[in-house]
């Protein structure tokens, strides 16, 4: 069974830095997309980055130039170093795999691997 598990999260004032961290089982592939998303109380689910197999990478216009996406070796990891954060970067952040899906309708594909998620809160 595909599991993913985010940490990292955390409570942080405006313009601090937080790197999330997803855990992807061994059944995750190098070939995969993977990527970050966050949802708020009462709004949809967005996406934040993407980073496909060719480590192209797409960010959410609202988080360019301060967060970036990227993977490491054990464990298939994804992370996500979060800078220069504002309040309204505050949300529960998924991370997400597909292995065959990479565009930008990634948020909403049915075959989607989730973890649980982890709380992002950034206080004024």
């Amino acid at each position: 069974q595909v599991r993913l598990e985010e940490s990292g999260g955390g409570s942080v004032q405006a313009g601090g830095s937080l790197r999330l961290a997803c855990a992807a089982s061994d059944y995750i592939y190098n070939s995969y997309c993977m990527g970050w998303f966050r949802q708020a109380p009462g709004n949809e689910r967005e996406e934040v980055a993407v980073i496909d197999s060719g480590r192209r990478t797409r960010y959410a216009e609202s988080v360019k130039g301060r967060f970036v996406i990227s993977k490491g070796n054990a464990k298939n990891a994804l992370y996500l170093q979060m800078n220069s954060l504002k309040p309204e970067d505050t949300a529960m952040y998924y991370c997400a795999a597909n292995r065959l899906f990479c565009d930008l309708g990634f948020v909403s594909r049915p075959d989607n691997y989730w973890g649980p998620g982890t709380q992002v809160t950034v206080s004024s």
